[in-house]
């Protein structure tokens, strides 16, 4: 055993002895309630409310000062004789408490407080609010209750000064692999972690209210599927007992989103996890959030205008502006956002135009462009390799890339004035895709000829090409208005506007490797 294990573990039984201590002393270390009528941030940030200064002296008026109850955990002790002074972090923030013997009673400080409560223990306080001479806002605890038991130390970073009088950090919760793991803690002794978290909840939230105030319908649909589709994407697999079949964990709602269309909804969208069965990465995690949306009597030129909008909007809310700070660079989502066609980007980069290029055209480019290719690649899947490596990692500022080839896009409708392409966006932000949207192929002969030929794709070894979904295109069939249909990458997104660096700093509980 280490050094540090075996710390730990001593840590960890004086603990133990403590929680024992507490029960016989008749407390019970893990009350069922308390009563919180106040935050750390309400306090600090409406002080003057809550302290009430006495007339003659200008200390505060105990007796008229109003009560304030706080909960949360001890994040440093300044332990002293008759009173002392602890840090108390709730989930709003930290505020500073001085205790008193005099105030709580002689056991309650002696024997409990001063012996018995570690960094990291759950107490509630009762009491004032004060300044102290230094003019830190505190609370004077007149009642000091213990509400949980810390079994297990939690980091504390130390901060010293070195010989050149610089401060050094020692033992920081900063391994990115040990916060992945234990998140619980990474929220605990990192408070920035908690922003990121609040910022992609107000980010989710600011698209919902954009999308309910228009009047579309938030829904729900099936994340076990007989049959997946709606992207190219291997799936994971599993199996239910009592049917005795096989189902598949979504990879996209789509198709399901289309068949409440056909059903007679004009606008629909629903915030769904969705699940791939690739690798892992900086920008990829198996299981992940995106919201689909689909509004009837629209097409893909509707909804560029409606995505810069709503993403516009988030901005604004989240940083009260459209320019965003993201590592070296500066994006800025106001509308407009460039619109380039496809080919016309990829010319830009490479030089070659691909626009009238057979496939084995486009093969014999990718591997003059020094791309791996694989055998069994069609000419949509060289194209976005093409893509994908000489011109999305370039477009940092928001840019609708339009215009796919009809190869790349088969559930995307025929382009209306150019031959062999379809209605169809992507978003790139900061080098990435953050959104697809298509104008949607309601025409059920042209889906039915797109699913045989990703069968055919499928059939020569392709494992990410769509399967044919029968029953879509029989709602289909029962017939389907033109619609436009987007789905947003919410992670990706949140990297953006969180400024984080990897897909794991804006998951609470990305997947990992097991210990």
């Amino acid at each position: 055993m280490s050094n540090t294990e075996s710390s730990l573990s001593e840590q960890h039984e004086i603990r133990l002895e403590k929680l024992n201590e507490l029960r016989d002393m008749g407390i019970n270390p893990y009350p069922f309630e308390y009563d919180v009528t106040h935050h750390s941030a309400d306090i600090l940030n409406n002080a003057t409310e809550f302290i009430i200064e006495s007339s003659d002296d200008s200390e505060t008026d105990e007796d008229n000062a109003p009560r304030v109850s706080v909960a949360g955990r001890v994040t440093t002790q300044r332990v002293m004789g008759k009173a002392s002074f602890f840090t108390l972090q709730d989930s709003r923030g930290t505020i500073q408490v001085y205790i008193r013997r005099d105030d709580v009673g002689v056991d309650e400080y002696n024997k409990v407080f001063k012996r018995l409560v570690d960094i990291g223990d759950f107490v509630g306080i009762k009491g004032f609010v004060f300044k102290t001479r230094t003019g830190e806002t505190t609370i004077h605890a007149e009642e000091f209750h213990f509400l949980g038991k810390t079994v297990r130390p939690l980091p504390t970073p130390k901060e010293v000064k070195n010989e050149q009088g610089e401060t050094v950090t020692y033992d920081a919760f900063s391994d990115k692999e040990l916060r992945y793991r234990q998140r619980y803690v990474d929220l605990v002794v990192n408070p920035e972690v908690r922003k990121v978290f609040r910022q992609r909840t107000h980010m989710v939230q600011t698209m919902r209210n954009f999308m309910n105030e228009r009047g579309y319908m938030e829904v729900e649909t099936p994340i076990l599927q007989p049959i997946y589709g709606g992207a190219s994407a291997r799936p994971f697999i599993t199996h239910h007992n009592a049917l005795d079949m096989d189902l598949y964990l979504r990879i996209a709602n789509e198709l399901y989103l289309k068949r409440l269309i056909v059903g007679g909804f004009d606008g629909v969208y629903e915030f769904s996890k969705d699940f791939r069965n690739e690798g892992l990465s900086r920008f990829h995690n198996p299981e992940f959030t995106q919201v689909e949306l689909y509004v009837a009597y629209k097409d893909y030129n509707w909804m560029m205008d409606f995505m810069e909008e709503m993403i516009e909007k988030v901005a604004l809310e989240l940083h009260g502006s459209t320019k965003v700070k993201v590592g070296d660079n500066e994006i800025d989502f106001k509308r407009p956002w460039p619109r380039v066609p496809m080919y016309e980007a990829i010319a830009n980069e490479t030089g070659f135009d691909l626009s009238d290029k057979s496939e084995e055209e486009i093969r014999g480019i990718a591997k003059e462009l020094n791309i791996g290719i694989e055998d069994g690649m069609g000419k949509g899947k060289l194209i976005d390799e093409i893509f994908g490596d000489y011109v999305e990692s370039k477009l940092i500022q928001p840019t609708f890339i339009t215009d796919y080839p009809i190869e790349m896009s088969p559930l995307a409708k025929k382009h209306r004035s150019k031959e062999g392409l379809v209605e169809r966006f992507e978003a790139i932000c900061n080098g990435k895709e953050i959104a697809n949207a298509f104008s949607e192929l309601n025409d059920p002969v042209d889906q039915r000829e797109r699913f045989e030929e990703q069968a055919r794709l499928r059939s020569e070894g392709d494992d990410e090409a769509m399967t044919v979904d029968e029953d879509f295109l029989r709602s289909i069939e029962y017939g389907m208005p033109p619609t436009a249909g987007i789905g947003i990458g919410i992670d990706r997104l949140a990297m953006i506007m969180t400024n984080s660096d990897s897909i794991r700093d804006v998951l609470f509980f990305p997947l990992m490797r097991p210990e």
